[in-house]
């Protein structure tokens, strides 16, 4: 198995690009961030309070700064997603193989964020392809799992076209908080 933290492949197909974030990325990136449209669909679950609205570059900085420091550590890989159509970046994706004591032990965690423009079931799809077919080889999971708000109705489109299905279970946090909308695919 490739790792993925030694050496973080570039991924994508002819219509999207994902490849590791870095900070030359910030400013396309705070287009995504703060895109008020956008927010309510970002998985904010586990992550201390941060909704990931910001507002300013110096806050958008600092996010990539958490999230370089993340990767060194072996926490999470953050990708950017680039429109090859416009080569300008429009979300990012967040994964990284969760061992817990939950239904959520040894899933891909997948976070997807991205421009309001984009949160649709085609373009979702597009995405994600490119990562899911890569996942289990990755990041070593058996299945990969993400939250889809009831609201965000092209995403649960997309992750059911997809192979996902919706899941009652909850997802524990590190404070034990129990969360809730999450959609699974079992890695084959």
């Amino acid at each position: 198995m490739k790792d993925v933290y030694v050496e973080c492949p570039v991924l994508g197909n002819e219509a999207f690009l994902l490849q590791r974030t870095v900070m030359a990325d910030a400013q396309e990136l705070l287009e995504v961030y703060s895109d008020e449209k956008a927010v309510p669909f970002f998985n904010s679950d586990n992550c201390n309070g941060d909704n990931f609205f910001y507002r300013t570059l110096e806050q958008m900085q600092a996010e990539i700064n958490f999230w370089e420091a993340s990767y060194r550590s072996r926490a999470f890989v953050r990708w950017s997603i680039f429109d090859r159509s416009s080569g300008r970046a429009v979300g990012t994706i967040e994964m990284f193989c969760r061992m817990a004591d939950d239904f959520f032990n040894k899933t891909g965690l997948l976070r997807l964020d991205l421009k309001s423009e984009y949160e649709k079931e085609d373009v979702i799809c597009s995405i994600l392809e490119p990562l899911l077919e890569q996942a289990p080889e990755l990041f070593g999971c058996e299945s990969v799992s993400t939250k889809a708000v009831k609201e965000a109705a092209e995403r649960r489109k997309a992750l059911e076209c997809l192979g996902f299905k919706e899941t009652a279970e909850k997802l524990k946090g590190h404070d034990g908080t129990a969360y809730g909308d999450y959609y699974m695919l079992r890695c084959e």
